[in-house]
């Protein structure tokens, strides 16, 4: 998850830098900036977390904002900045990094949910 996030990453500043300079759009190009690469850093926040409570903290924000991200791509393509093509990867790459923090959010408030129900 570490390594495609951040391979995520790369691949949004690149389309970033394209639409910057190709396309001469600078603000949606700045909002999928900023979630597609938030992803990542927000993962790698995860996974120092000092609790439990923290790590999940940082990868429900990693899921929201894959999420954030993949609603800038289907609007960047909708709006003919980018094509069809150059969204699909992006959206499936995206997309298969968005269900990790998912599967982990509900595993950790399963668990959560025992400990409280074992301890009441």
């Amino acid at each position: 998850m570490r390594d495609k996030s951040f391979a995520l990453a790369i691949r949004i500043v690149n389309v970033y830098k394209y639409l910057q300079q190709e396309k001469k759009e600078y603000v949606l190009s700045k909002q999928l900036l900023r979630s597609g690469t938030s992803v990542g850093a927000n993962i790698e926040e995860s996974i120092g977390g000092q609790s439990d409570k923290d790590f999940v903290s940082k990868i429900s924000i990693a899921y929201k904002e894959a999420r954030e991200t993949i609603y800038w791509l289907k609007l960047l393509q909708a709006t003919d900045y980018l094509s069809e093509q150059e969204t699909i990867s992006l959206l499936n790459d995206t997309e298969e990094i968005k269900k990790n923090p998912g599967k982990i959010q509900i595993t950790m408030k399963s668990r959560n949910s025992l400990f409280l129900i074992r301890n009441s």
